[in-house]
């Protein structure tokens, strides 16, 4: 590693205690914002606030935060001062494209102000993040089997793509798995890789990613391929960024992995079903997250309709079973880990309906708070700190 990369690593991993810790500080005894993406199909307007109280955990009655087509998945600034949507479509030179959405964030009350709207450099967006820098917006499309990367204007505004990159694969399901199906792209904590799950190919790309330029380039190699049929969708980094972890869609699996994060390859360490052993009926997992403290991680079943919840060796990176908890409706299609690790937001879509799950922070299990909300379609869950760490992200 340059002597470079080492002082940005080191300050990357400075500023991520520094931001847990003003967190943690900004959190405690109080309410944390929390914003839920949708389909609006069903009768959604939008994008929908709430607030959690993190001595109770109980939600406060939605609202909606801004009117925006298919908000499906969000993303937030680190400045804490804009958000961006995934969602929504359009036709650009007779082709259909998906669309990146830019708000503002009304630091009194969360409501949103639209900025502008950009091609996500493909159909069906279905992902998107920010940079730690604040300068770029990273996105995955689904239906196009592509990823992308849009700069961000001081202003919050999004600018034309500087890279899309088209996906090729296909694997063993020939229902699902046909073609590349780009279904998440993240960034590890030095921001200098990006590592995109594609279903469709069954395989982990991962990037070079130019903190100046915003371009992706592929690594070498450029690909970690998992089992056949597996259908990668979520990727999260443990926070220290030595491990690695994806949920595996169709196999109902999570694959645990090593990261080198000087060259950027994966190696895969184990994978370990989702689901109970005796458990007959179909089933598809979606979103993956680690808990703030390295300890545990956390997958949900749409079918089973439970999270998954397991413990991390964080010296092997490999996972052993907690135990399943019931998601408090059907299809948990996302949820999100509160910024001070004390609860689970689940949002299951099939039923309209938010649920908060506390985590014992001692054995990582999860169990209900007795706090729901109903959001129509409720696709994506995430938090926002009204006053992040000054300066991050300008």
């Amino acid at each position: 590693m340059t002597a470079s990369n080492r002082r940005y690593s080191t300050l990357a991993a400075a500023m991520a205690v520094v931001l847990t810790l003003c967190t943690l500080a900004q959190c405690a005894g109080k309410s944390v914002r929390v914003y839920f993406g949708t389909y609006t199909h069903k009768g959604s307007k939008g994008i929908y606030l709430s607030k959690l109280n993190l001595t109770t955990g109980a939600l406060s009655k939605p609202v909606c935060a801004a009117e925006t087509d298919n908000p499906t998945f969000l993303a937030i600034h680190p400045s804490g001062r804009f958000l961006y949507a995934a969602g929504g479509a359009t036709r650009i030179d007779g082709k259909r494209t998906g669309l990146l959405t830019a708000f503002s964030i009304d630091k009194a009350g969360g409501k949103l102000t639209q900025l502008n709207r950009r091609s996500s450099g493909g159909a069906g967006p279905c992902h998107v993040v920010v940079d730690a820098a604040g300068k770029f917006a990273l996105t995955a499309n689904y239906s196009g089997g592509s990823v992308a990367s849009l700069p961000i204007g001081p202003d919050g505004k999004l600018a034309e793509a500087v890279t899309v990159i088209k996906h090729s694969g296909s694997s063993v399901n020939k229902r699902r798995q046909t073609r590349a199906f780009a279904h998440s792209i993240n960034l590890d904590a030095a921001n200098r890789f990006a590592v995109a799950a594609d279903l469709g190919a069954d395989k982990l790309f991962v990037y070079k990613f130019d903190r100046t330029s915003g371009k992706l380039t592929p690594n070498a190699p450029p690909a970690t391929t998992l089992p056949p049929g597996s259908g990668p969708r979520h990727f999260a980094f443990a926070p220290k960024g030595k491990f690695a972890y994806v949920i595996n869609e169709m196999l109902s699996t999570v694959t645990a992995m090593s990261f080198d994060a000087e060259k950027g390859t994966l190696t895969k360490l184990q994978t370990i079903s989702t689901l109970p052993a005796d458990f007959k009926g179909p089933n598809t997992t979606a979103e993956v997250q680690i808990h703030p403290s390295g300890k545990f991680l956390y997958g949900s079943n749409r079918g089973h309709d439970s999270i998954a919840a397991f413990a991390v060796d964080v010296e092997s990176g490999k996972l052993t079973l907690i135990g399943r908890q019931s998601c408090g409706g059907k299809w948990p299609r996302n949820f999100c880990i509160d910024p001070t690790g004390r609860f689970i937001v689940a949002a299951n879509k099939n039923t309209d309906n938010v649920v908060v799950f506390r985590i014992d922070q001692s054995s990582g299990r999860i169990e209900p708070t007795g706090s729901e909300i109903t959001v129509s379609a409720p696709v994506c869950v995430k938090f926002h700190i009204s006053n992040p760490v000054e300066g991050k992200g300008k």
